[in-house]
């Protein structure tokens, strides 16, 4: 039987590539004559230009840059240089992962430090950035990036405003071009479809979770509607909102007024990148799996996006989740992991143990 086993990532517990190896590891335990190929999968959430990077077979360069916080941290970005495409993820150095709870505030969190890795991709020759959108600790409709790429923020007194301050989007008055026009595009990767604006936009929705307190969800709109209106006088042109500006705090949306951005949805354009359908086909049966799989999966989540390849090419795909939120979504056979008490210091050893049981069970069940 030949397999192939190709999990998301378990949100909050084990990454994509490490689970993949889990499930594998228990295969060989129950089917050592199995053939596998393991092929973790992403959808423009965390992790998801790593996974390419390392699907395509693409070394890293890694830089000391700044995180969400102005702190130091170690980022990397993949290159490739026959297509001069550089592949890095938002959530590498401005992740909300990196910052404990009390620590979140989308006041001050910038995505500075991954301009600092996109800076350094130009440099070593790249004129396509692909930017995993996913996890992004900021709402700073990508003023960060933009501030490391040689753009200039001015108060009203025409000096620069520091980063990382809390009031930097609200002192915003002028915006200075780089002195140096930059020739690159950008390819953005989301796994949500929000615009900016609206009840379902970046801020009322993914704000709070970012630390943004209920009552300060409309002083945040204001200011941000006032910077889009700075960015469209500096540009010169004006760019309406759309599905997927609402990602990553708007970053898509701010690149938009000054370089040639394009965005598409995670987990096809991943698929496309990688050969999934190739590899689908040539499985006997696959193996996915995510940490809760539900009704908003439906929307573009690596694991439904996987099963409409397994259904095209009529092969069973197993779904391995901790969901309850599955039913008559079409997979062969549902492996249901159980809840786990995030309060225990052990819940990501426990989370795998559970993972491999899965698998062990699966054996019992046929």
């Amino acid at each position: 039987m030949k397999i192939l086993i190709s999990p998301n990532a378990f949100k909050g517990t084990i990454e994509a590539d490490e689970a993949a190896e889990i499930i594998r590891g228990a295969i060989m335990g129950v089917y050592p004559n199995a053939e596998t190929a393991v092929l973790p999968i992403a959808d423009g959430g965390d992790g998801t230009c790593y996974l390419l990077g390392k699907a395509l077979g693409l070394e890293s360069e890694e830089i000391w840059v700044l995180n969400a916080l102005g702190r130091s941290v170690k980022g990397y970005f993949f290159y490739d240089t026959n297509s001069k495409t550089a592949y890095l993820d938002v959530s590498t150095v401005s992740g909300i992962k990196h910052l404990q709870t009390a620590e979140r505030n989308p006041w001050v969190a910038s995505t500075y430090g991954t301009g600092q890795l996109i800076q350094a991709a130009i440099k070593a020759g790249a004129n396509h950035i692909v930017l995993g959108l996913g996890g992004s600790a900021t709402v700073d409709l990508g003023i960060g990036i933009l501030a490391a790429l040689g753009f200039g923020f001015l108060n009203e007194k025409g000096r620069e405003i520091p980063l990382f301050s809390d009031t930097f989007l609200d002192k915003i008055n002028h915006i200075q071009r780089p002195v140096h026009s930059l020739d690159i595009r950008f390819t953005c990767l989301c796994d949500v479809n929000h615009t900016f604006w609206g009840s379902k936009g970046a801020i009322p929705v993914f704000g709070p979770q970012k630390g943004l307190s209920p009552y300060e969800i409309p002083n945040l709109e204001k200011t941000c509607e006032g910077v889009l209106a700075l960015l469209s006088q500096k540009a010169k042109k004006e760019v309406l909102d759309q599905k997927g500006f609402g990602a990553a705090g708007g970053i898509a949306y701010g690149l938009s007024f000054f370089f040639d951005t394009e965005i598409q949805m995670g987990a096809q354009w991943f698929f496309e990148k990688v050969g999934m359908e190739e590899k689908v086909k040539w499985a006997d049966l696959v193996i996915t799996g995510e940490g809760k799989y539900d009704h908003q999966s439906a929307g573009g989540k690596g694991s439904y996006e996987l099963l409409q390849l397994c259904k095209q090419a009529d092969k069973p795909c197993y779904l391995i989740t901790a969901g309850d939120d599955f039913e008559g979504s079409g997979f062969k056979k549902v492996l249901v992991l159980p809840d786990l008490d995030f309060s225990s210091a052990d819940f990501r050893h426990k989370a795998k143990e559970n993972l491999r049981k899965s698998i062990v069970e699966l054996s019992t069940d046929e």
